[in-house]
């Protein structure tokens, strides 16, 4: 299985939606563990990488598509 690629201001979509309905993610620290940020409530969490890949399901938006010199 190929590892999913994702970096630091990505917004990613769960597998699980977060409480208040949404179900996607900005990446805001990255390591052994990363913080994720709701996009519709702004609520943070701080989850283990391991259960953060295996409930990951896609990135939507990458930071680096917006960039350019």
């Amino acid at each position: 299985m190929e590892k999913k690629q994702f970096q630091l201001g990505d917004i990613v979509q769960m597998k699980k939606q977060h409480p208040c309905g949404f179900n996607e993610m900005e990446i805001i620290r990255m390591g052994m563990d990363i913080r994720i940020k709701c996009v519709g409530c702004q609520h943070s969490v701080l989850i283990p990488r391991a259960k953060f890949e295996k409930n990951m399901k896609k990135v939507l938006h990458s930071k680096v598509e917006g960039d350019s010199n």
